[in-house]
């Protein structure tokens, strides 16, 4: 059972705007997520049953999965520093 990736335009405007390198370590992990969305070093964030995180360098992507649907919704991409901050 393959999962739909979608990424939310505030999570891929950060993402168009990171150098290539990262863009595409990150694009991977993404596209990991199809087949198994809750990798090895995923982790569940507090405060909610399908909010999960995975660490790709210094930076973060926050995501939430939808098992009724086979859905992952990349909600936030940031800096470890940023990204866990609400605005």
């Amino acid at each position: 059972m393959a999962y739909s990736v979608i990424i939310e335009r505030a999570a891929l405007r950060v993402l168009k705007g990171l150098p290539l390198h990262l863009r595409t370590r990150i694009d991977m992990r993404l596209s990991a997520l199809a087949e198994n969305p809750r990798p090895q070093g995923a982790e569940k964030l507090s405060g909610s049953d399908c909010s999960y995180r995975i660490r790709v360098g210094d930076y973060r992507v926050l995501y939430e999965i939808h098992d009724q649907v086979l859905r992952v919704l990349v909600i936030k991409i940031g800096h470890r520093r940023e990204v866990y901050r609400t605005s």
